[in-house]
């Protein structure tokens, strides 16, 4: 049976609602995956979208990459234009539903996507999936918190209280090369686990 809130993102893909949307991969984000080796990496992208990120990284050679959303419209369109991606790779399901273990987790514009009230109920998400020491990174969005969302803001100081705690920060600042429409309104983040030591 589907969900309220499936139902409400399968409208705004439906709709083209999809403001946040940039049609391109994440330009902090393609510059974090130049400088990755190891193509073996098992990869999760939660509330994916239309998943440049997925793109970009499969046609670099990633193959181990899961893609996650909840509403199937950008998950079809994400096959259509990379149809030989495996589909059992294409998850079409809630975040928090999720079980797995992972060496990295990008994260772009779904934190910002969810109810603020699930933000600290994401950062242990992430943590129950990532390996010891293996990764969250990604752009937050930095703009005033309002009730009208989503996208919802926040600042570096209320995103640190769910992170600092299980995370080891080894970065966490406004971005130098965000997609003209997001100057000075995104955080660069790439996080350590250190809570399975």
């Amino acid at each position: 049976m589907i969900t309220e809130v499936e139902e409400y993102w399968e409208n705004r893909y439906q709709e083209k609602d999809t403001g946040w949307d940039m049609g391109m991969v994440s330009p902090p984000l393609k510059t974090y995956f130049d400088q990755l080796k190891n193509k073996n990496l098992k990869i999760l992208i939660p509330g994916a979208g239309n998943s440049y990120e997925a793109e970009y990284l499969y046609r670099k050679g990633f193959k181990n990459i899961y893609v996650v959303d909840i509403a199937k419209s950008p998950l079809n369109y994400f096959l259509n234009r990379n149809p030989d991606f495996p589909r059992a790779q294409l998850i079409h399901d809630n975040f928090f539903n999720i079980e797995g273990d992972f060496d990295l987790i990008l994260e772009q514009t779904f934190f910002c996507a969810i109810n603020p009230t699930q933000r600290n109920q994401y950062a242990l998400k992430a943590i129950s999936l990532l390996k010891k020491k293996a990764k969250l990174v990604g752009v937050l969005f930095s703009f005033p918190l309002t009730e009208k969302g989503p996208p919802f803001g926040g600042s570096k100081e209320e995103y640190l209280e769910y992170f600092e705690p299980i995370f080891n920060i080894k970065t966490f600042e406004k971005c130098y090369n965000s997609h003209p429409k997001r100057q000075g309104k995104e955080l660069f983040i790439n996080m350590i686990n250190k809570s399975k030591t």
